[in-house]
Formats: structure tokens, sequence, C-alpha cells
């Protein structure tokens, strides 16, 4: 017999064993819900994609994160970076999609990071996407946001941010400064860091670059505080002869206008002009979701305006604009702020396996749950009761229904609840009844 195969994992990858996807697949529901709500359509796209399809969209960080993978025939393939690039790619081969084309996508995606499963960042991991493509609208990013904001709360995040900024302020910056354009993209990568190493922080990263008598400028106008209509005012008497700040602040601001038309709550928001997104395809208003209090885990969702894209794959230019939530920081979070989640089993009802003589009630008790919707289970062999018992408490299945001879013979069945310990005798259709008007399970809030 040849030695047995070691079972091991691709570092930054992982199974998911049932107890976490019963979390995973609940959370999916009620992000794919509040999608609809607002009219997104599901879409899916392959694993595989052409390189030349991902390569060069990014910026040179991300392009060094792609999984490349060498194909029979010569075929220079990769596993997909994320699912804005393939949107893109499906929007110039599709046209009869139509404008404005509005989807979802809820699909894993590779890079070659290097894993911190702390923060939730893994090497294969699950986006759940929301993008509006063929409008020029800023009412398509106000609702992308409004989006964002309802979907992390029907969650339970109760003290999240989404923070917003523009890659027309940030390039504004650059102008005021006296810097060429083509700096941008390493200057935003230096700003984006300030929340992790503070305001001196991104002072000797923008030394780093030669930027020793530059800096200023950019420094003054990142460090801006207070309400956006204050913030967005003094920017403006800073701006000088930069149309770029000017533009950056008149989207905002109407941004922000539609915010309060779609009902968003202010206190939801926040403006910070150094938020930069590290993606260089964004070319209007930027933003991301984050947990304030605790920094650590990193943003739960990212977004922005990304214009140019598409013309890159259509040869003309087509407005679009999303927000990618993150599965896994969103998992991670949960588990680190909110209680853990103990459901084990989607089962509501265990029945009995009494005795033989039994058995065809309790096969009949179980299809009479199936068929009103109720998930059930049979236990699949007889066994002393505190046994089954046993069995359910350990899956976290809420009810134990009962049928012995002398309850049937009463025609009525028992049923335990194992939160309370109590126990009712009841008739099928009663049962069938209280088990609808209870409340179904939850996986917590997270009261961060």
């Amino acid at each position: 017999m040849a030695a047995p195969v070691e079972p091991r994992l691709f570092k930054g990858t992982r199974d998911f064993l049932p107890e976490e996807m019963l979390l995973r697949e609940r959370l999916v529901e009620t992000l794919k819900s509040t999608f609809r709500t607002y009219g997104f359509a599901p879409l899916e796209t392959p694993a595989l994609e052409y390189l030349e399809i991902l390569a060069g969209k990014y910026g040179a960080e991300g392009d060094r994160l792609i999984y490349r993978l060498a194909y029979k025939g010569g075929a220079v393939l990769a596993l997909r970076y994320d699912l804005t690039v393939p949107l893109a790619r499906v929007v110039a081969m599709y046209p009869q999609l139509g404008r404005p084309f509005k989807r979802y996508q809820v699909q894993p995606v590779w890079r070659a990071d290097t894993p911190q499963p702390h923060q939730g960042r893994f090497r294969e991991f699950s986006q759940c996407d929301v993008d509006t493509i063929g409008t020029d609208s800023r009412l398509a990013d106000a609702e992308i946001i409004a989006l964002t904001v309802e979907s992390l709360a029907a969650i339970g995040f109760e003290n999240f941010k989404v923070r917003i900024n523009s890659r027309l302020i940030l390039a504004g910056m650059v102008e005021r400064a006296g810097l060429p354009p083509a700096q941008l993209p390493e200057i935003c990568r230096a700003i984006d860091k300030l929340d992790k190493i503070g305001l001196q922080g991104v002072e000797r990263e923008l030394e780093k670059l030669g930027l020793e008598h530059q800096r200023r400028p950019i420094l003054e106008l990142i460090e801006l505080s207070g309400a956006p209509q204050e913030q967005l005012a003094e920017l403006r008497r800073r701006a000088g002869a930069v149309p770029q700040l000017l533009a950056g602040a008149d989207e905002l601001e109407q941004l922000f206008e539609y915010l309060d038309l779609l009902g968003t709550a202010r206190d939801r928001l926040t403006l910070d002009l150094y938020l930069a997104r590290g993606l260089d395809y964004y070319t209007g208003p930027i933003f991301e979701a984050v947990l304030p209090e605790h920094p650590h885990i990193g943003s739960l969702s990212g977004g922005g305006r990304y214009d140019g894209l598409i013309g890159v794959f259509s040869g003309a230019p087509v407005p679009a604009v999303g927000i990618s939530l993150g599965l896994d920081r969103i998992v991670t979070a949960l588990r680190q702020l909110g209680p853990e989640p103990t459901d084990r089993s989607v089962t509501r009802v265990l029945v009995t396996y009494f005795d033989a003589d039994c058995l065809p009630d309790s096969a009949r008790a179980l299809a009479e749950l199936r068929r009103a919707g109720i998930p059930a289970e049979l236990y699949l062999q007889a066994d002393k009761l505190k046994k089954q018992f046993a069995y359910a408490d350990r899956r976290s299945i809420p009810y134990v229904l009962v049928l012995a001879p002398d309850e049937l013979a009463r025609g009525e069945v028992a049923l335990k609840t194992l939160a309370s310990g109590e126990q009712e005798r009841l008739t099928l259709p009663e049962v069938i009844r209280r088990i609808r008007q209870a409340p179904p399970p939850t996986a917590g809030r997270a009261k961060s």
C-alpha cells in the first residue's frame, strides 16, 4: 500500500466547514437581498481570464499580485484578481445589455499576497460587487454608497463609517504642489497610509519620494477636518487656479446632496481628503467602509467611479461606478466584534427514532414538517432518547420532536425546546404552527 498523502492546504486558502458556511451563506443572502432591492441583477464570470485582460489595469502593485497560469498551446492565463475588470470585459463583449446596466456579483478572486488572517486577508477570498454601468450621473454614485450603508447595517454592524473622497481632488493636490500627473499613483499610495502611520509618517513617505519642498501643499489639504461642507469650503478657498480641485469639490458637494435625498444618515459618512484607494483605474469619487474603532481590520468595502476602464476593451469611454464588499473581512470582523455564531446546522427540528414500531409515524411526521417548509431531519437509528437529545444539542438544533408509544396513542407528539428545556404535548399541526411562528436563528450583531 502506498504511503498516505499528507492532507494540507496552500497557505492563504481555507476549507469552510458547515458552521462557517452557514454564517457565510446567511451573510451573502442578506447582501443579495439588499442588492436586489436596489434593482441590481446577478452576473457570474469565469475564474480564468487571459492575462492580457487583467494586466496593466491595477497598477504596478496589483500586477505583481496576479496569479499567472501557463496553459498548453502557449496561451497565458491568470486567475481573476477582482470582479471589476472581468465586468468591464463583459460590458464590452455584450452591447445588448443596454445602459445603464446594474449588476451584482458574488464570486471568489485570487491574489498572490501575504496572508494576514487577523485582518481577513487571504490569497483566495470572496468579493460581493455592485456596479452601475453607462451613466455619469452622480446619483448613481450616491446610490452605491447608500446601498453600502444599508447592506452593512442589515448585516448587523453599528459603528461603521463610509469614507469619501475624489481622485480629482487628489490629482488637484499634485498639480497644486507643482508636480507632474505621472507622480499621482505613488503619492496616492503614500497618503493612503495615513490611518496606519499618521501624518508624520506620510510626511516621511513623501520625503522618500524626493518631495521635501512640495510636500507641504499636499499635507495642508489632507489634514483638513470638520463637517464635509466645511472641508469643501476650505478646499475651495485654498484651490487657487487649480480647476481639478474645484471640480472635485463640486462633484462631492453634489454627491452629499444626493445622499441626503436618498435618506442616508450623515453620521455614517465622512469626507477624508487623504483617502486614495490603491487601484489606478479610479477617475472620480472614491469610497470605502471602515470600523474606526478597529483599524486593524482594514476596509470592509471599497469602490468608486472608473470611467476609463471599460473603454480599454470597447474602444469608447463608458462611465461606471461600483463597490466591492469583502465577505472575508466582514466575517472576520463579525467574529472579532460580535457574539460567536453558534449555529452548526440548518435543521430546525430533529425527529426521534424511538423504535421500529414508531418509525413509520416518525417518517410521516418528518415528511409533514418538510412539506411545511421546516428544515427537519430524522435520527437515523433507534437509540436512547438521551443520546438523541445530545445529538440535537451538539448540532444547535433548537427543537426535538419525540414520537413515543404513549404520545402516539393519544394522537399527539412531544415537542421539546432545547434552549428552555420546556416540553409540550401537541398535535403535529400545532407543532408546525409553533415552529413557523418562532423567530429564525440569527448570526448576532457586531457592536464595534
